[in-house]
C-alpha cells in the first residue's frame, strides 16, 4: 500500500493519510460498523472504553482474514458528540500504535445509534497482498 500525500493540499490534521493506493491483486476486507459492545452485550459508559471495544472487534474480524491494524487502509468512525473526539482519537491512535500504518480516516458526528448508550461506531477497510 502507498500513502498519498500531495504537497499541494493541507497536511492531515492527525495521524492519517489523505489517501491510500492499493496495488492490483490485493485482498480486501471491509467490516460492518462495530459498536463499543462486548460479548456480554454491555456497552461501557465512556467513549474511550467503547472505542477500544470497537477496535478489539475490528481486530477479531481482521484476524479471521489473517490481517491486523497494519493492513488497514481506511477507518470510518462515528461519534455522537464533538466532545468525544479526543477520547476516540486516543483509542484509535493506541490501536494503530506500532503498526507503522497511517490509513485514510474520517470521523463524523451523528445524532445517535440504535441504542442510546452507544457513543461510537467504527468500520474499517483493510488490504493485504
Amino acid at each position: 500500500m502507498r500513502a498519498l500525500a500531495p504537497t499541494s493540499i493541507r497536511p492531515p490534521f492527525g495521524a492519517y493519510a489523505h489517501g491510500i493506493e492499493v496495488p492490483k491483486g490485493a485482498r480486501l476486507v471491509m467490516t460492518s460498523g462495530q459498536l463499543g459492545l462486548g460479548p456480554d452485550d454491555i456497552a461501557p459508559p465512556t467513549v474511550r472504553e467503547q472505542a477500544r471495544l470497537c477496535f478489539a472487534n475490528v481486530s477479531a474480524i481482521l484476524a479471521e482474514a489473517g490481517m491486523g491494524p497494519a493492513d488497514v487502509i481506511r477507518i470510518n468512525a462515528f461519534v455522537t458528540d464533538r466532545a468525544h473526539f479526543p477520547d476516540y482519537m486516543a483509542a484509535r491512535d493506541e490501536w494503530l500504535q506500532g503498526s507503522g500504518n497511517l490509513p485514510a480516516s474520517t470521523l463524523v458526528i451523528v445524532t445517535g445509534f440504535t441504542r442510546a448508550e452507544f457513543l461510537v461506531e467504527v468500520e474499517v477497510t483493510a488490504a493485504a497482498l
